[in-house]
């Protein structure tokens, strides 16, 4: 069984047509700018919102491992010591606490994922595993829910860092219709400053893929103080040219601090809040960029 935050329905952003996507837990990157903080650890954690606890105690006397105390009358937790058992969640009487991630076996998300069959053979659409980071969850249990819905002849796209062994990616290819692939930065130490690695694993597993003939779509968070600008992107364009990968689409997705409110709830710190979007001229500059040299199904936006 594989944790997963969230089952997204009528997804328009994650691939072609109208897509269900499931975001699993754990990816092996740190973004500074991650908007799904909740899907970073592999592990089930709980999640609460400190701003709304009335420090009533409620919690405190439900949990039998004492891994909730009151702070300054606020509940504060110790996830060393927290089992997850999810009373402090059903005692809540503010309903403030949350245990994020459930788990499927392949047979229970692939039962869930069909639900949706009609609006995929309406819209041309399907199935995208996200994260997190899909490719890092078990080998033998992706490819089973990759064959299984080749078997349903359901389309998959799976949205990826790059950031994973090659052999994962020839493992599911045969089964794979359209791979979101995100190119950060083309300078290795600003990524590996921003996001915790170096680019080379990535970049090498992009060379690979798209000669293995896998369908890619890039995709490329602009973040005007780490990529946003005309050197990285024609650095990225020559890239792309050098190593003759053509990819049918190309999307540059400008920054958002939307998910920077999550972040307090996991007892974590959001790094991104000197980070800013471009501007849209900018924006438009990049696009006109990719445009020229070549790649003309290049837009703003997912």
């Amino acid at each position: 069984m594989k944790n997963v935050t969230n089952i997204q329905k009528f997804s328009i952003h994650d691939g072609d047509g109208i897509r269900t996507s499931v975001f699993f837990k754990g990816c092996p990157l740190r973004c500074e700018w991650c908007h799904n903080p909740e899907t970073q650890r592999y592990e089930r954690e709980i999640q609460y919102d400190h701003d709304k606890c009335t420090g009533c105690g409620a919690c405190v006397e439900a949990c039998p491992n004492q891994a909730i105390l009151l702070k300054d009358g606020k509940a504060a937790t110790d996830r060393e010591a927290c089992t997850l058992c999810g009373r402090c969640e059903n005692f809540c009487p503010a309903g403030i606490r949350e245990t994020v991630g459930r788990e499927y076996t392949v047979k229970s998300l692939v039962k869930e994922l069909m639900k949706d069959q009609i609006f995929y053979e309406d819209s041309g659409g399907g199935v995208t595993l996200s994260g997190g980071e899909a490719m890092a969850v078990d080998k033998d249990y992706l490819l089973a829910v990759a064959k299984e819905l080749k078997r349903q002849d359901v389309s998959l796209t799976i949205d990826t860092c790059g950031y994973v062994p090659y052999e994962k990616f020839q493992t599911i290819l045969p089964y794979v219709d359209t791979f979101l692939y995100d190119v950060k930065v083309m300078d290795p130490e600003i990524h590996k400053r921003y996001i915790g690695a170096d680019n080379k694993l990535i970049l090498e597993n992009l060379i690979r893929l798209a000669r293995d003939g896998a369908r890619i779509y890039i995709r490329i968070p602009v973040i005007k103080e780490v990529n946003g600008n005309e050197k990285n992107m024609k650095e990225t364009i020559a890239f792309l040219k050098e190593h003759d990968i053509h990819p049918p689409q190309i999307n540059l997705l400008p920054y958002h601090d939307t998910g920077s409110g999550k972040y307090p709830k996991l007892d974590m710190e959001y790094k991104g809040t000197d980070l800013h979007a471009p501007e849209k001229a900018e924006m438009e500059e990049f696009v006109r960029l990719f445009q020229e040299a070549g790649f003309a199904n290049t837009k703003i936006g997912g």
